[in-house]
C-alpha cells in the first residue's frame, strides 16, 4: 500500500469500531459488510440483508465524502438521552442551547446521577428544573434516567449483591435478591416518572434498560405497564442496553415470555405489550472490527424488529452502539453513515 492506492485498487478512509482511521479498498469493504451480515445471522438467527441493502451499504462506505445524509424528505426525528450537559450556565441553559444552537428536535432533562433510585431523593428539585425548562424551551423536553438494578445491591444498596452470590453458586439467593431489587426499582421509577410528568415533562425515558440483565428489564416493563394504566397520554421511551438481554436471573418472565436471551425483535414485543410509545433498540459495537462490519451486523439484527414494530423505533446510534465507534467524540463520518444506513435500509421512525 502506498498513499491512497493498494495495488490497482484505490482506497478510501474509513473507521474501526474504536474510531481510529484506516484505509480500505472497495473490495475489502464489501467483504467487511458480508462478514458483518453473516455474523448477525449466526448471532441472532435472523435473515441476512438482501443484496440491494448490502450494495447500498457498500456505496455509503466506499464514498470518499466526509459526510453523508438522507435524501430531502427522508429526514427523521431525533431523540436524545441525557442531553444538555452544561458547558456554560445551568442544566436548563444547556437545553436552550441544545435547541437554539444545534436545532435539536427534542431534548432530555436529567440529573447527573442518572438513576431513578438516586433521583427519588431530589424529586422536588427536579420538578422545579422541569418547570423552568418547559417555560424556556419550545421543543419537547423529556425526563430520563436508568433503572440500574445494581444500585439496589450491597454495599451501597439494601439487598444482597447477586454478583457476589452467583460465583459462590448461591443461585436461589441471587435470584431472590434480584427479585427484591426489581420490586424496589419499579416503585422508584413510577414515583419519579409520575412526579416529573406532573411537573410538565413531555415524555419519560427509561434509558439503558436491561443493563443489569433480565430482572432489570422486567422492572422497566412492569413500571411502564403501571404508568400506562395510570396515565394513558404519557409518552414513554424505553431504550435498551444491548442486543441480548443477559440472563442474570434466568427465570423471570413477562406475561409468559422469558426475558433472558431476548434479542431486538423479542424486546420490542415485550415493550409494546407493556405500553411504551417509543422503542430504542441497541446493538453493541465490536471495537476490533470496522464500522462497515458493525453497521452491517447491527442492521441485520435490527431489521426484523423494525419490520414488525407497531410503535415508533428510534435506533440507538450513540457511542458504542448502532455501528457508531466506541469513542467519547465519535467521528462525524462514521456517525453520518451509520445514521443514514438506519434510515435508508431499516426505515426507522427516528434515531
Amino acid at each position: 500500500m502506498s498513499g491512497k492506492q493498494r495495488g490497482a485498487e484505490p482506497t478510501v478512509v474509513t473507521r474501526m469500531g474504536d474510531g481510529s482511521a484506516v484505509r480500505m479498498t472497495r473490495g475489502e469493504l464489501r467483504r467487511e459488510i458480508e462478514d458483518g451480515v453473516a455474523a448477525a445471522v449466526r448471532r441472532g438467527s435472523v435473515p441476512p440483508l438482501d443484496e440491494d441493502a448490502q450494495a447500498h451499504l457498500l456505496d455509503l462506505f466506499a464514498s470518499p465524502a466526509r459526510f453523508t445524509a438522507v435524501d430531502i424528505g427522508d429526514e427523521v426525528v431525533l431523540t436524545y438521552d441525557g442531553t444538555g450537559a452544561p458547558q456554560q450556565g445551568g442544566r436548563v441553559d444547556a437545553l436552550v442551547q441544545f435547541e437554539q444552537l444545534l436545532g435539536a428536535d427534542s431534548c432530555e432533562l436529567y440529573h447527573p446521577d442518572y438513576v431513578y433510585r438516586a433521583v427519588k431523593t431530589v424529586v422536588p428539585f427536579e420538578q422545579q428544573a422541569m418547570k423552568e425548562a418547559q417555560e424556556r424551551v419550545v421543543i419537547p423536553v423529556h425526563y430520563g434516567a436508568q433503572p440500574d438494578l445494581g444500585r439496589y445491591s450491597q454495599p451501597d444498596g439494601p439487598v444482597p449483591n447477586w454478583s457476589t452470590l452467583l460465583p459462590e453458586l448461591r443461585i436461589r439467593e441471587a435470584r431472590a435478591a434480584q427479585e427484591e431489587a426489581l420490586a424496589m426499582a419499579v416503585e422508584d421509577i413510577v414515583y419519579v416518572a409520575e412526579a416529573l410528568w406532573e411537573a410538565g415533562a413531555d415524555a419519560i425515558d427509561l434509558d439503558t434498560s436491561g443493563a443489569a440483565g433480565d430482572a432489570e428489564f422486567l422492572a422497566a416493563l412492569l413500571a411502564v405497564e403501571r404508568l400506562r394504566a395510570a396515565h394513558p397520554e404519557m409518552g414513554i421511551i424505553v431504550g435498551m442496553a444491548g442486543e441480548v438481554v443477559l440472563g442474570m436471573h434466568g427465570e423471570v418472565e413477562y406475561h409468559g415470555r422469558r426475558l433472558a436471551g431476548l434479542k431486538p425483535a423479542g424486546q420490542l414485543e415485550a415493550v409494546q405489550e407493556a405500553g411504551a410509545t417509543v422503542f430504542g433498540p441497541a446493538v453493541n459495537v465490536d471495537t476490533g472490527r470496522s464500522v462497515a462490519w458493525n453497521v452491517a451486523r447491527a442492521l441485520t439484527l435490527l431489521k426484523p424488529c423494525c419490520d414488525a414494530a407497531r410503535i415508533p423505533v428510534h435506533v440507538n446510534v450513540g457511542m458504542g452502539v448502532g455501528g457508531v465507534p466506541m469513542y467519547p467524540y465519535p467521528p462525524l463520518d462514521a456517525v453520518a453513515r451509520a445514521s443514514r444506513a438506519c434510515v435508508d435500509i431499516l426505515r426507522v421512525d427516528g434515531l
